[in-house]
């Protein structure tokens, strides 16, 4: 999910529809119709090709059943235009950012840049070892830039590629990389999610992240020891011959260190607090002047030039940020993983977000998504039912808003007053948003964390979702405290 890693614009102040004529049933209606349309059409029709299109008609379709009840419920049609603009709006940053992590992407690609990452790693890591490596790698990389979307686009990349080369399931290495991505993301105080659960809750930031440890050190924890006991018991039956994979890279591309320079450029520049944007605009540029130095064949054999001159490099390096693009190796298999699709591949993406906003944009003007949250909130009579409405308000946003900063803010403005009323801290409340909200939003794959996951690692939700252990633990987690009153604290500074 973050610290404007690349992620899309928090939004600052979410407008809560009230709409006192809307029943729970009413607000349910969209849902349902929305979930059974994705079911039959992912399931039944279009498979693993539902995102090339269908599901954003889907999306389109459950908006257009929300605004019937809508207009059943006196919603003007211009105050449903207006709450979509305001979520389309809301994405502006993370689609101008989907736009330069494709074009990232191709520089880094015809530079050497991940294949070099990939030589160098294919020499370091071993099966056994991987999985867990990749947890910890992609922590410590999220925690210094605040950002699973970074990381995912850089390092998880690279990751993705080498689990491939060493005959491990890309849902495997996925999931090891988006565990180690949001563990760090979510602990990060450069992270927007992690500043923005606080902030909603009446809570202090750094008394949230102390707070969250309770609960996360034990899932990353969890996460690891299942990550090892997969590593010692992998079949590594089939997987490719190394020494082949690394004269095929070496036989391609000029490999050296000094491409890493790049990326740890862009890395310094995030953790400095640098724009994402601009950090990632550096860092596609930056590749396209390695291209050129460190691999000027490539550039010229995409240019479909002779000689290098400023109109051959011009046209290799725009080529490579903006359209397909793919370096052939002597191995077949590496033939499918040095390919890059641009900013034109990101687009379906883009198409996806829009289509969600759309759908999230009707409901929050019908007052669906208040209705829902208000619905969850009366179940709650004890403390472990707060906790346990408040974790499927979130799961429940995340599946139907398809943003994970409106499963953060509205549950967050729901359940505010319940947890005072009941005493108990801010940061019950803040830690549990982020223990069901922030991480679960990439294993829903229209939402705009599952959708960006799914298409920068080129790895399906439905691959990774199990091993994607961290994230789907956690909301476990801290309803196992809940359950047991561990870690419980009240507004007076005690722990029950």
């Amino acid at each position: 999910m973050e610290s404007q890693d690349i992620k899309p614009r928090v939004p600052q102040d979410e407008n809560i529809v009230e709409n006192r004529e809307l029943n729970i049933w009413e607000a349910l209606i969209p849902v349902f119709a929305l979930v059974a349309m994705l079911f039959y059409n992912v399931f039944f029709v279009y498979g693993d090709d539902a995102l090339s299109g269908s599901n954003q008609f889907i999306l389109l379709l459950g908006a257009a059943v929300a605004a019937i009840v809508g207009f059943f419920n006196k919603v003007s049609y211009k105050q449903m235009l207006d709450e979509v603009a305001e979520n389309v709006k809301s994405t502006t940053g993370a689609l101008l950012i989907l736009l330069m992590v494709g074009a990232l992407a191709g520089t880094w690609l015809i530079s050497g840049i991940i294949p070099t990452m990939i030589y160098y790693g294919l020499q370091i890591l071993n099966p056994t070892i991987f999985l867990a490596a990749c947890v910890i790698i992609c922590a410590i990389i999220s925690i210094a830039t605040g950002s699973s979307w970074t990381t995912s686009a850089t390092v998880g990349i690279a990751l993705i590629g080498i689990g491939e080369t060493l005959g491990i399931s890309l849902g495997m290495t996925a999931g090891a990389v988006l565990s180690g991505a949001y563990f760090g993301d979510k602990m990060s105080p450069l992270s927007d999610t992690t500043n923005l659960a606080p902030a909603m809750a009446g809570g202090e930031l750094f008394d949230h992240i102390k707070y969250m440890a309770y609960t996360t050190i034990p899932t990353i924890t969890v996460t690891l020891i299942v990550f090892v006991i997969i590593g010692l018991n992998i079949d590594t039956t089939g997987t490719p011959d190394i020494s082949d994979k690394l004269v095929a890279i070496k036989s391609a591309f000029n490999i050296s260190p000094w491409l890493f320079l790049v990326p740890v450029v862009v890395i310094l520049m995030i953790i400095k607090k640098t724009s994402p944007l601009i950090a990632l605009l550096i860092g596609t540029l930056l590749g396209g002047v390695a291209a050129i130095i460190a691999q000027p064949d490539i550039v010229l054999k995409i240019a479909g030039a002779d000689s290098l001159t400023f109109q051959s490099a011009y046209r290799g390096v725009m080529d490579a940020m903006t359209v397909d693009t793919a370096v052939e190796t002597s191995s077949a298999e590496l033939n499918d993983l040095f390919t890059a699709g641009g900013m034109s591949g990101m687009l379906g993406t883009i198409w996806l977000i829009i289509c969600a906003m759309v759908f999230g944009g009707v409901m929050d003007a019908i007052g669906a998504l208040s209705r829902i949250s208000a619905a969850l909130l009366s179940l709650a009579s004890s403390t472990f039912g707060l906790f346990a409405s408040t974790v499927a308000s979130c799961l429940a946003l995340n599946v139907t808003a398809s943003d994970q900063y409106l499963a953060i803010v509205v549950p967050g403005k729901m359940f505010k007053k319940a947890y005072e009323d009941k005493g108990l801290a801010p940061e019950n409340l803040s830690r549990t948003l982020e223990d069901s909200g922030t991480v679960t939003s990439v294993l829903v794959p229209w939402n705009t964390c599952g959708a960006y996951q799914s298409q920068v690692l080129n790895v399906d939700v439905s691959q990774y979702f199990f091993f994607a252990i961290f994230n789907w633990l956690s909301p476990f987690t801290t309803l196992l405290f809940a359950a047991f009153n561990i870690k419980i604290k009240q507004l007076r500074g005690k722990l029950a």
